[in-house]
């Protein structure tokens, strides 16, 4: 469901999502009719927002699609997710499990929260709040309450919610602080998300629960805090000429943002070196520019660029950076309307995805007829 303001000043995403069958921990959904009573605009804030809704979704890809056009749309994005928390045996990596979701295709139906975390993270610091109302599994909450860290969303990010531990045997929760904040919204008032999560969370009690509450960035010119959704900080000048680089393509200025972009991979280049983190980051900058920019081609290849230059820097094919930019590197390629470009770019893509399958078990298969179709369309035109 979507639901258009006339005049859209903000965006808020609500993700409810569990398993169905005895896998389900928590009844995701149930908030759905109480959020649907609440006015657009308290979700962001804003006097007027869109709001997109997702119920008990069943594609990790197909949703990381609609985080990604969210992610995209000017002014504040408010991200509402309810659901249930699972570690994948291999990575140890938290996921959100979807609805087919089972312990044995974790890796392949639920969406990893990496996946979240990087789409947020090259949005303009202070413009973006998630909201959690989560049950974890033992295995997870163990985690979780030996390192918060483990839900890393990155600088400039708000962060408020409700962690719970996995209700007894044939006990499903409900998302009773989400539902909190919607019966507060439903009586007119409109307090700060800051003050709602205070009220919600004094609602449904603290004890035995993780509470969340990270809040705006600190102010321009401040020391920026670091990024936990990447890798460990290096050594070097200060970054995030981000935020203005990210304000000018969201202008509509994309050329001005490719440029200052590449101006900085060549410092990058000039200072650490071919292949060094702080290269591969504007690397990747630039590809989501690109993307930002409505040019897929490029995009794409600039992904792809991203994946070798961390292949080359022995990083392993599931290790998540290296997913994620093959990852989007195909989606780009999905995008695709010149079929000589998708063509040309096809090889080196094929070849990545021999070495890096993803998650998706069927990419390169879905990669594949998609080239062969191109063939075929061409012959059929000559």
């Amino acid at each position: 469901m979507v639901i258009n303001a006339q005049e859209s000043s903000g965006t808020a995403l609500i993700l409810a999502a569990a398993p169905v069958g005895k896998g389900r921990l928590i009844d995701a959904a149930s908030v759905l009719p109480a959020l649907a009573a609440v006015p657009p605009g308290a979700f962001t804030g804003t006097a007027a927002a869109t709001l997109i809704e997702l119920a008990d979704a069943l594609d990790p890809q197909a949703v990381l699609t609609r985080v990604r056009a969210a992610v995209a749309a000017p002014g504040p994005l408010v991200f509402y997710i309810t659901g249930q928390l699972h570690l994948d045996h291999k990575q140890r990596l938290p996921h959100l499990a979807l609805a087919r979701t089972t312990p044995s295709t974790l890796r392949y139906t639920a969406l990893p929260w990496h996946w979240i975390a990087s789409e947020l993270k090259l949005r303009k610091p202070g413009t973006t709040t998630v909201v959690v109302d989560l049950v974890a599994d033992a295995d997870t909450w163990r985690q979780l309450t030996g390192d918060r860290s483990v839900l890393p969303l990155g600088y400039g990010i708000r962060l408020y919610g409700r962690i719970a531990p996995a209700p007894g045997r044939r006990t499903v929760a409900e998302p009773a602080y989400l539902k909190a904040w919607a019966s507060i919204w439903r009586s007119g008032a409109r307090p700060p998300l800051a003050a709602l999560h205070d009220q919600a969370a004094a609602q449904t009690g603290g004890e035995g629960v993780l509470l969340l509450a990270v809040d705006a960035p600190p102010p321009a010119g401040s020391p920026a805090a670091p990024d936990l959704s990447g890798p460990a900080p290096v050594s070097g000048p200060a970054p995030d000429p981000l935020p203005e680089i990210l304000g000018a393509a969201e202008a509509g200025r994309h050329r001005e943002a490719a440029a200052a972009a590449a101006a900085w991979e060549q410092e990058a280049l000039r200072a650490y070196g071919p292949g060094s983190p702080q290269a591969i980051h504007w690397l990747e900058v630039r590809a989501d520019l690109a993307r930002l920019a409505q040019d897929p081609a490029v995009s794409c290849e600039l992904w792809m660029a991203a994946a070798e230059a961390r292949l080359a820097r022995r990083q392993a094919p599931d290790n998540p950076d290296v997913e994620s930019a093959v990852d989007r590197a195909h989606h780009q390629w999905e995008h695709l309307r010149d079929p000589e470009r998708a063509r040309a770019l096809a090889p080196t893509l094929i070849a990545l995805r021999r070495r890096v399958p993803g998650r998706q078990r069927r990419a390169l298969q879905a990669l594949q007829l998609r080239l062969e179709s191109l063939h075929t369309t061409t012959a059929g035109t000559n």
